[in-house]
């Protein structure tokens, strides 16, 4: 391939990024958020979490895309394709990502729980110094699969025009007639963006681990 289809592709690589990052903070805030309300001692506020856990988890992020770009002009909010893309994205995983933050907090054995009520902590200083040190390793593998799926549905933005790696692939390939060239490339492209996030992923994983006293199991492989 010429120079500026490389151009091309590293371009959309790099929307593909972009694309992966913000989803991924806006889905952590909603895990987090909704993960916590789901734990909590207001049954109204564990139902409307519920509702949310069940409705995102249950539809298409793809569908959901298409609804915020193309639906959501009709109620007078028009969104920047890359914005919709992040918005159903992270609405989706966050859903999934709730569930995850919710098993690791009730994982914490109970005993650890009743010490710091008997240390007089307050519900914040119990979730800050006690829960979430324990729960945090626990999420983590999870959380890099989530990440690694995540950017893998990336490539369903193409489908709203946003020029990230699938949609400026497909501009190459009409370019050069070369499918087989332009998407063995991509594929090693996605591979290289996930190898990445897995080890930044993984040393995450190893630190939340250590800052509690507990080692890594496979940590001289990862």
């Amino acid at each position: 391939m010429t120079g500026p289809l490389w151009e091309l592709l590293f371009k959309g690589a790099w929307i593909t990024v972009q694309l992966t990052l913000y989803s991924a903070a806006l889905a952590a805030a909603l895990a987090f958020g909704i993960g916590l309300a789901r734990t909590s001692r207001l049954w109204i506020v564990r139902f409307l979490s519920g509702v949310y856990v069940e409705f995102f988890r249950g539809t298409s992020a793809l569908v959901l895309m298409f609804w915020l770009f193309f639906a959501l002009p009709l109620f007078g909010w028009q969104l920047a394709g890359l914005w919709a893309g992040t918005l159903a994205l992270g609405l989706c995983y966050g859903a999934y990502g709730s569930e995850v933050v919710r098993g690791a907090l009730q994982s914490v054995p109970a005993a650890q729980r009743e010490a710091a009520v008997a240390l007089s902590f307050s519900p914040w200083q119990r979730l800050r110094k006690v829960i979430l040190p324990q729960a945090v390793p626990e999420m983590m593998p999870t959380f890099n699969n989530l990440l690694i799926e995540l950017l893998k549905g990336t490539a369903l933005a193409s489908l709203l025009s946003i020029g990230e790696l699938t949609f400026e692939a497909k501009l190459a390939r009409l370019s050069t007639g070369e499918s087989a060239q332009v998407y063995g490339i991509i594929l090693v492209m996605y591979f290289v963006i996930a190898f990445v996030v897995t080890r930044v992923m993984r040393l995450l994983e190893r630190r939340a681990k250590a800052s509690v006293g507990r080692a890594s199991l496979a940590g001289g492989g990862r």
